[in-house]
């Protein structure tokens, strides 16, 4: 990773919401980065039972594995770290900004144009950029508009960072329509993530809208495979990771249960 490089997107938190929303923002186009400290809450799930499109549920340590594996695949990098400090330095109408990220070996400075902060429960760094927190017992919130703006131009908030419902499929639905709302700020070509058949836009006379595309069948057939050997590679033998459980519980910074 080079540290120098603007970014057109930071996302602070590699859980559900920050992996959801940096799918999103790639996809789009934006050079995005993923910066992410210890390991989502949802990893302490059992079994996650409610998420759509796996009707026998999932392994949850399984399920951040593979939301990590499509923003990747979408594009999106990812940088081990914590953000100790969010400044300012753009306008509200050229927005940028600095990140200080601390690592086990340094401290470095990130900048962006935009800032998604996804990350749970962690709120402190952005306490010098004027967003407005609120604070409820030992948690921090950020207050969002509807679609996930902060009171700071090109600062958003998605995920349980914004007081919704704590489950994994709201936060996942949260972080895309705050991505969404982020690529249209940012005035980039966007019609809708969507693939379509062959000729169904320029067979009707219509140009392919931005972010949208055609693909004939052998082009379908292909990515089909490939999505089925990718699946059958990611299931195809138990998780190897322990069962977490909450830290307070265990002699395990992580939560980990022996097994």
């Amino acid at each position: 990773m080079n540290a120098t490089t603007r970014r057109d997107a930071l996302v602070v938190g590699g859980g559900v919401a920050g992996l959801t929303a940096a799918t999103f923002l790639s996809r789009a186009g934006l050079d995005t980065l993923v910066v992410n400290a210890g390991e989502s809450i949802v990893r302490r799930n059992a079994h996650l039972e409610n998420v759509p499109g796996f009707p026998a549920g999932v392994n949850s340590r399984l399920f951040t594995d593979l939301l990590d594996e499509q923003a990747s695949r979408a594009g999106a990098e990812t940088f081990t770290g914590r953000v100790v400090g969010l400044d300012v330095l753009g306008t509200d109408d050229d927005p940028l900004f600095r990140a200080t990220v601390e690592t086990d070996d340094e401290t470095v400075e990130l900048t962006a144009t935009r800032v998604v902060a996804a990350s749970w429960a962690d709120a402190s760094y952005l306490e010098a950029t004027g967003a407005e927190l609120r604070q409820a017992g030992s948690k921090t919130y950020v207050d969002v508009d509807e679609l996930g703006r902060t009171s700071v131009p090109g600062l958003y908030a998605a995920g349980r960072l914004t007081e919704i419902y704590h489950q994994t499929v709201v936060a996942a639905g949260d972080a895309a329509e705050t991505a969404i709302t982020l690529i249209h700020d940012s005035e980039t070509p966007f019609y809708n993530d969507w693939v379509a058949p062959e000729g169904y836009f320029t067979e009707r006379g219509r140009e392919v809208p931005p972010a949208c595309e055609e693909i004939d069948a052998a082009e379908r057939e292909r990515r089909e495979t490939e999505s089925r050997e990718v699946m059958r590679e990611f299931f195809s033998e138990r998780h190897p990771e322990p069962q977490r459980t909450h830290p307070s519980l265990v002699d395990d910074e992580l939560g980990r249960v022996d097994e």
